[in-house]
């Protein structure tokens, strides 16, 4: 019971310090994020991640292959079908 008022307790200062913050502060939160989100640098950061990521993926999936059940295995072989090599998910490529 303590944990479930203190939780409601931060949730209700919470909010009242959001709220006191207002509408201004929230754009001046949201367009600095985007700025950071369109950074090339950034996105190309995570370009390089997703792309690691996915080989790192296909390598583990290629090597313990034949212990995965099933179902696995065959959503892993159906996304490889659908994924062309040079098609990219983030669209960033051309950065």
């Amino acid at each position: 019971m303590r944990y479930r008022l203190t939780f409601i307790t931060g949730a209700a200062v919470g909010y009242v310090l959001g709220a006191r913050a207002g509408r201004e502060r929230y754009e001046a939160l949201r367009k600095g994020a985007q700025r950071v989100a369109q950074n090339p640098a950034v996105r190309n950061t995570v370009e390089t991640a997703a792309v690691n990521g996915r080989a790192i993926a296909g390598k583990a999936a290629d090597r313990i292959g034949d212990r995965l059940p099933g179902s696995v295995a065959g959503r892993i072989r159906s996304l490889r079908e659908q994924r062309g090599a040079d098609e990219d998910d983030w669209g960033t490529s051309n950065t």
